[in-house]
């Protein structure tokens, strides 16, 4: 792979930073994370502390699997949002911790597969024409999420009983509206933290609309452990098959986010990391950060985009600040008014940011097929996106026995994978990923 990094480094990834910079430059990477991080287990019915705390455990971790070479950080996955909440109105937050726990265990199964065979053979079976699709539904499996936080006194309460809130909608649209502006004409480092700017900003149109109670914030103590959500510990002995099958294939998904965030970073810094320490060992290292927030109660991990545009912009790319970020996050998660002030943000302002958020994600997928030129005059590629998009949107769940219930999600997963293995004439879309990985 030839360096493409036209500009010297400030800071190439083995080295450290001084003294005196070092925090403010572990900061800009906490910061950078924070608004998604603590977003995810808000929308989810998760501890915000054990999030912080599993993302900084997960990202000290990968640092180790990936021995040090890989200046990367992890936070909680929007991409399994929606089985999260699915699982824990089946069986808790520890049926959810379950699922994740063996997703986490798939990403070490390919991890294997991947250093006794290569690489090749991962993206027969996640050609862009199946990924991006599933990325699609993602997203639009959240949008009723969205709408009703943004709307709704209770959006958590049952259909009939929803009661319109005209402060409501009206403090969501404003934080919309300042999240896209940051993400629109902010530049630099604040162009990087525009979830973080629409969330204050919303946060502030609600303290004056009286929709912020800061007294469980003045009753926290500073110091608090946060809540933890054990599978093995908090759970039945019997485990949850339901759970497993709803979590684990959304892995499909996530490992083509992390190989692609692989090739992203691998560019920016200037050294092919697919090659060393390998791809192996990265996904390893997101698989132990989700196995690692399974066991405590936190929300799947996954390489952040976010702050691999901290790299890009400050081109400081020592993995001694991206652990720095780690421990910073470990910190706060035990300082209880940091966690209370996360969770006294109102539903609105959640709902107002998560509308750009579910959005962005579903214009994900469509951005992946565009740039990955899937031909949709070609019938294959056609019906394949088309049986996909309407399974995982339209079916909630598919029963197959008493105690095994797919979502419709994860079928559309399965299912877009097999009509591509199947149907005849696979061409040169399902390669073109790795053609570009390999020419560059």
């Amino acid at each position: 792979m030839t360096n493409i990094q036209t500009a010297k480094p400030i800071l190439d990834v083995e080295e450290k930073p001084k003294l005196n910079q070092w925090l403010t430059l572990s900061l800009q990477h906490l910061f950078a994370m924070f608004g998604a991080t603590v977003l995810v287990p808000m929308l989810v019915g998760l501890s915000p502390g054990t999030a912080l705390l599993s993302s900084g455990l997960g990202t000290l971790a990968y640092l180790l699997i990936t021995k040090g070479q890989i200046p990367a950080y992890l936070g909680s996955s929007f991409a399994f949002i929606a089985p999260i909440i699915t699982a824990t109105e089946i069986g808790g937050p520890q049926a959810a911790m379950l699922g994740a726990f063996f997703a986490g265990l798939a990403y070490g199964g390919v991890a294997m597969l991947i250093y006794k065979f290569g690489v090749n053979w991962l993206m027969r079976i996640l050609p862009p024409v199946v990924v991006g699709p599933v990325i699609i539904v993602i997203g639009l499996s959240l949008a009723g999420t969205a709408v009703n936080m943004a709307m709704y006194e209770n959006p958590l309460a049952d259909p009939v009983d929803f009661v319109y809130s005209g402060t409501h909608i009206t403090v969501a649209l404003i934080t919309l509206a300042i999240t896209v502006i940051a993400s629109i004409y902010f530049k630099k480092f604040f162009g990087l933290i525009p979830i973080l700017v629409g969330i204050t900003g919303g946060y502030i149109a609600a303290l004056f609309a009286g929709l912020v109670n800061f007294q469980q914030v003045i009753d926290a103590p500073w110091f608090a452990v946060p809540d933890l959500y054990m599978p093995f510990v908090h759970y039945s002995p019997s485990f949850s098959w339901t759970a497993i099958a709803i979590m684990v294939p959304v892995a499909i998904v996530t490992l083509s986010e992390h190989t692609g965030h692989q090739m992203v970073v691998s560019k920016v810094v200037g050294r092919n990391f697919l090659e060393k320490p390998g791809l192996h060992r990265s996904i390893l290292g997101d698989g132990v950060a989700t196995v690692i927030a399974s066991m405590i109660g936190g929300p799947p991990n996954t390489t952040y985009g976010e702050n691999i545009g901290v790299l890009a912009i400050t081109r400081i790319f020592s993995v001694f600040v991206i652990g720095g970020a780690a421990v910073l996050a470990i910190f706060f998660a035990f300082v209880g008014k940091v966690s209370a002030l996360i969770s006294s943000i109102p539903t609105p302002v959640m709902g107002g940011v998560s509308i750009l958020l579910f959005g962005i994600i579903a214009s994900s997928g469509l951005r992946m097929l565009i740039e990955a030129n899937v031909d949709f005059s070609y019938k294959r590629n056609l019906i394949i996106a088309s049986v996909i998009m309407i399974i995982g949107v339209g079916g909630a769940y598919v029963q197959f026995s008493e105690s095994f219930i797919l979502p419709g999600m994860a079928l559309a997963a399965i299912v877009g994978i097999a009509l591509n293995l199947i149907l005849p004439g696979r061409i040169k879309e399902e390669e073109s990923l790795f053609n570009e990985n390999k020419a560059a």
